[in-house]
């Protein structure tokens, strides 16, 4: 069956969860002339949202049922499933056949997996859509989405990707978008311990580290959480980009996954470990640059005081 196309005035748009990431997302959505429904577990964090144009919705359900596409990105595996599939107030249990539902939480691939079945039953498609870039990413609509599900349907909700984000693949069928999300979790996870610990090293052989930064982070040593984290660290900013909680939660999916396969992950697993050790210092609502805090504790100074 043949779908409208997407687009801004005619095309409703539904939004579930404004947190650092989006509300942002979100909100290019809306100043791009897409009408949009809101909801997420406290209001008040949508109030900017509304005040630009946003409807309210008191559950998911009612998000689907007044709108054509409903997006979503909330925190944990088990959130994703009550959003989606929740038997009462879930997003399926308010959608009409040839309605679409993204989910854009990085959440487990079996999952998403299972969304989509259960979605093509009430002929609803589902993309699992994750993305990476972290809150500036989400701010500057910089994003790189990697999305699972069919050719199609990810062809119509183009124009909706152009808005979020710069570098948009389709990775293949239910599932995939979300295992390339633990390929860039495992890659990020064993590099920013390099940053940190690189950055601790700097900093005991009484090196200025800007400096340090301009030296090393154009050549061989270069990455986004150098460039992006590495001067938050210096500036002994913590505040979160990402979540090391949710990061945590990443590593958790990668890992269980590697299982599955077969895999033997050991740097992940350190990662994994240090970043427990993070959380389990009250840092878990710091953005992932904190690993930096127990690095240096683990050498005996206080990073925040140096």
């Amino acid at each position: 069956m043949n779908q409208p196309p997407i687009e801004p005035g005619k095309t409703r748009l539904g939004w579930i969860g404004t947190g650092v990431m989006g509300a942002s997302m979100c909100g290019h959505l809306l100043d791009s002339g897409f009408s949009m429904t809101v909801s997420t577990r406290s209001r008040d964090k949508a109030e900017p949202l509304l005040q630009r144009g946003a409807e309210w919705a008191d559950t998911p359900r009612e998000v689907a049922a007044n709108s054509d596409v409903v997006f979503a990105i909330v925190g944990f595996p088990q959130d994703v499933r009550e959003v989606f599939l929740g038997p009462d107030d879930g997003v399926l249990a308010g959608t009409k056949a040839g309605d679409v539902i993204v989910d854009m939480t990085t959440s487990e691939p079996t999952l998403a997996i299972e969304i989509y079945e259960a979605a093509k039953q009430r002929d609803v498609a589902a993309l699992d859509a994750p993305v990476s870039g972290g809150d500036r990413g989400a701010r500057e609509a910089a994003l790189s989405i990697m999305i699972g599900g069919d050719d199609a349907v990810v062809a119509r909700l183009q124009p909706c990707f152009d808005i979020l984000g710069k570098t948009i693949v389709h990775q293949g069928p239910a599932g995939a978008g979300q295992h390339t999300k633990m390929v860039n979790q495992t890659l990020i996870a064993s590099g920013m311990i390099g940053v940190c610990e690189a950055l601790v090293y700097g900093h005991r052989a009484g090196l200025d580290l800007p400096t340090v930064l301009r030296s090393v982070g154009s050549g061989a040593a270069g990455s986004w959480s150098l460039s992006n984290l590495g001067p938050r660290i210096i500036d002994n900013d913590f505040d979160p980009g990402f979540f090391v909680e949710h990061f945590i939660k990443d590593m958790g999916i990668a890992l269980a996954e590697s299982r599955r396969m077969g895999l033997s992950m050991p740097g992940l697993a350190l990662a994994e470990q240090l970043y427990q050790a993070v959380k389990a210092n009250g840092r878990g609502r710091d953005g992932t640059q904190a690993l930096a805090l127990t690095l240096a504790e683990l050498s005996g100074f206080d990073w925040s005081q140096r």
